[in-house]
């Protein structure tokens, strides 16, 4: 399980607006966009992205026994309102732009419509995992625009801030139009055609450089 698919990956005030809300038994229905506002200079477009990842998150958000048991010693919650989080599930509806398509600003990404609390739950990380792999699909689409006819592919994993922007840039990539990645994992995951040769380590642990290309070649043939 990668920590994105834990309840507790949140902001603080989500919980505590949350158990307001529960305080006050506000549950009425309460809708939620997700836009940009502005485009940065010489920017004209975003390519949305993530919404499968925003849909998995909502349909499997559990809290489990160990994150209910640190917010209930943590001190900031009450225990009724911790046993009710035992339960909670989103309940409500999304409505969203297909993954790949372009945005523009004032142009809502994504609704969501749900019982206030729900809603405002979620909001950091659907915030989160649209906003990352839209800026990543941007990117990839400029590149694409820049380099017509080319293949390009990601090899961005060792440089990315963890595991899963690794992951999900490289899916963010092939959707906006790159032909596959070196990322292993998302070749598995997301059915993305996987790149690589060797590294000039290799190369070098041998005495000669053609030597290293001979054996690799014989080691993986075309």
């Amino acid at each position: 399980m990668m920590d994105g698919e834990r309840a507790l990956l949140t902001d603080l005030y989500e919980l505590t607006m949350l158990q307001a809300y529960f305080d006050e038994g506000m549950h009425d229905t309460a809708v939620f966009e997700l836009f940009v506002r502005a485009l940065p200079a010489q920017r004209n477009f975003l390519l949305a992205a993530g919404l499968e990842q925003a849909l998995d998150y909502l349909e499997n958000l559990r809290f489990r026994e160990d994150e209910l048991a640190w917010l209930r010693d943590s001190g900031r919650f009450r225990d009724d309102f911790v046993d009710w989080l035992a339960a909670f599930r989103f309940s409500g509806e999304v409505h969203a732009m297909r993954e790949g398509t372009a945005f523009f600003p004032d142009e809502p990404v994504l609704r969501v419509e749900a019982p206030i609390g729900e809603a405002q739950f979620v909001e950091s990380r659907l915030i989160n995992l649209i906003n990352f792999s839209s800026l990543i699909a941007t990117k990839a689409a400029r590149c694409v625009l820049a380099a017509p006819g080319r293949l390009l592919v990601d090899f961005g994993l060792r440089r990315a801030h963890g595991a899963e922007a690794g992951l999900l840039a490289a899916r963010a990539s092939y959707l906006a139009g790159f032909g596959g990645t070196a990322t292993v994992l998302a070749g598995q995951r997301f059915g993305i055609p996987v790149f690589g040769t060797m590294a000039h380590s290799y190369i070098e642990a041998h005495a000669l450089e053609h030597e290293a290309f001979e054996a690799f070649s014989a080691s993986q043939p075309a």
